[in-house]
């Protein structure tokens, strides 16, 4: 039997044809734009998503010659955080607001300042940040009232994909986790964030571990994605999980104290746990995990973006391997160029909207490979930012899994490696959340007992990356440096708002 795993990016959907011994028979890509009607918007339709996921299918088992019998099912790592809001008859009734969107900053100032802190962290495990779903939704409700007076249904986008395929109206806990409106300890709805944002619990999707059967998929969605079947066809779909959550499924971090690293258009550090805890700073995220446990989370807004804003928005280029070959071992944790990687705003550990990627230390000797060089470092920084954080809670950690596109850069690797001062593991299957959605299916369907197991027979590692303590130590100071740019221009960044 196949799966098919989904991972709905922000810039295209990538779905993986996946056998039931873990090997990948098939892959496609279908790219959607993205829409900023205003500095700091960001959105997307949903019915974009739709359609390429559509196409996808059909091009996908087309080329492989599959049968809507031969899959099993079906799972979908997400974008997670996006507000998508349908009207009585199942339409969309706005494009969806996304994760890097930053328009929030007035409704997160009254979550955090008068609901308070507190109160969000004992009501949700976190406190409010720009990209989560409960501060869109009171911006929907201020700014266009005409439009929250439709709502019927509130979701997530791999929702609303699960959503077409089923006609099931569900979100696993872990995405669900990302909305300030999960009590994720508990793992139901807050009734009391929902009456917050003025929401029903009628409106919310049923909840489901990530691994769970939420329905099969439709006749007329079979059809829709290209797959003839016959009458007692039942292809399954699982709930999934957000984009994170999923490519920790995918990479094996599933284990307590596990980490993975993900360097995509965002960046994540991702710490597995048996146990649910909570950063008291609430500098990390408290979240729910795939496997039915949880995890701590802290997410920068711009990773690899950032690289390739630099080199095709700034340098024209889109040959990122040619930009790097002049970075050589002894440079490295010698640049005088600083960048801090801000160019969304960012959330951890700062949480602060205002923040702007800015480059610092530049003179006339400044080469342009200096500040590729510093572009690479900054992102890196940053996520040594919130392991710095992890730490201080007096989590050990000696070894992380690194994925996402960034990952394939043997320098970023590297670097990494040395900035962090840690052992990085490279999967030998590096497709991050479509994997691990269909990893989930695979659960869901009774191929393997449960996530863990399915990680242990399908997870293995083709590349470990120690640092060199040299250039670590040469970092060390570095990155001393590089966390006082922020605060020196933290005013300065709310003053330019």
């Amino acid at each position: 039997m196949y799966y098919l795993g989904i991972d709905l990016g922000t810039s295209a959907v990538k779905i993986l044809l996946v056998a039931e011994g873990g090997e990948i028979r098939g892959s496609v890509t279908k790219e959607y734009p993205l829409i900023f009607p205003k500095p700091g918007w960001s959105e997307q339709k949903p019915e974009l998503w739709w359609e390429a996921v559509k196409e996808g299918m059909r091009e996908l088992t087309d080329s492989a010659g599959v049968r809507a019998e031969e899959i099993a099912g079906i799972g979908c790592g997400g974008q997670m955080h996006g507000l998508v809001i349908l009207d009585e008859k199942d339409e969309v009734i706005r494009p969806a607001i996304l994760w890097n969107d930053g328009r929030t900053s007035e409704e997160v100032g009254y979550l955090n300042d008068e609901i308070g802190k507190a109160v969000l962290s004992e009501r949700t495990a976190n406190i409010a940040f720009a990209g989560f779903t409960a501060p869109k939704i009171l911006w929907v409700k201020k700014n266009e009232p005409e439009n929250f007076a439709r709502i019927r249904r509130i979701m997530l986008p791999k929702d609303y994909i699960n959503y077409k395929l089923t006609g099931v109206h569900a979100c696993d806990y872990s995405d669900a986790s990302g909305m300030l409106l999960l009590d994720v300890k508990n793992r139901c709805w807050s009734e009391e964030m929902l009456a917050l944002c003025g929401i029903s619990a009628e409106q919310m999707p049923k909840l489901f571990e990530s691994y769970e059967v939420i329905g099969t998929v439709t006749k007329e969605a079979l059809a829709a994605i290209g797959l003839e079947a016959a009458e007692e066809t039942a292809v399954k779909v699982v709930a999934g999980a957000g984009d994170n959550a999923a490519a920790a499924v995918g990479t094996g971090t599933v284990k307590d104290g596990s980490c993975n690293i993900s360097l995509g258009t965002s960046g994540t550090i991702f710490i597995s746990a048996d146990r649910f805890g909570v950063d008291p700073n609430n500098a990390l995220h408290s979240f729910a995990h795939a496997n039915g446990k949880y995890h701590l989370m802290g997410c920068m807004l711009s990773a690899a973006s950032c690289n390739k804003w630099f080199c095709e928005e700034i340098l024209n280029t889109s040959d990122f391997a040619a930009e790097q070959t002049g970075i050589t071992e002894e440079k490295m944790g010698r640049n005088g160029v600083y960048f801090l990687p801000y160019l969304m705003g960012e959330r951890s550990p700062i949480n602060d909207t205002d923040a702007r990627g800015t480059f610092t230390g530049m003179t006339m000797d400044a080469t342009r490979s200096d500040l590729v060089q510093a572009v690479l470092e900054g992102v890196a920084f940053a996520i040594r930012d919130s392991f710095e954080v992890a730490k201080s809670l007096g989590l050990k950690i000696e070894e992380s899994c690194l994925c996402g596109g960034g990952a394939r850069s043997p320098l970023w690797r590297k670097m990494f490696a040395d900035i962090l001062n840690i052992r990085l593991n490279i999967p030998q299957t590096e497709e991050g959340p479509g994997y691990g959605g269909a990893m989930l299916a695979m659960v869901g369907c009774g191929a393997y007992e449960s996530v863990e197991a399915c990680a242990d027979a399908l997870i293995s590692i083709r590349e470990t990356i120690e640092p060199d303590p040299e250039i670590a130590a040469r970092y060390e100071e570095q990155y001393r440096k590089f966390r006082k740019i922020y605060p020196a221009m933290k005013e300065l960044f709310a003053a330019l708002r």
